[in-house]
């Protein structure tokens, strides 16, 4: 649950922070956040006996990660 809320906290603030300068550098380390976040989503959703929603969680992690590493890669 901390994790969860300390993930979108440093999400939202690098995405406000992108916003409000409209430097958006720091993108892919928000979508790092996000993918971390739903990661720790799904696995609260499986510890809760919601294997569905655990693993639609866990793809999306996947799916998040897939996209940051690709931004990290291929934008430096």
């Amino acid at each position: 649950m901390i994790l969860k809320v300390i993930f979108s906290v440093i999400a939202a603030f690098i995405a406000g922070y992108g916003l409000i300068t409209k430097n958006f550098e720091f993108q892919s380390y928000a979508m790092f956040f996000l993918s971390l976040m739903m990661l720790v989503m799904g696995l609260e959703e499986f510890r809760k006996d919601r294997k569905v929603m655990g693993w639609i969680s866990i793809i999306v992690f996947l799916f998040l990660l897939f996209v940051t590493l690709l931004g990290f890669f291929t934008l430096s």
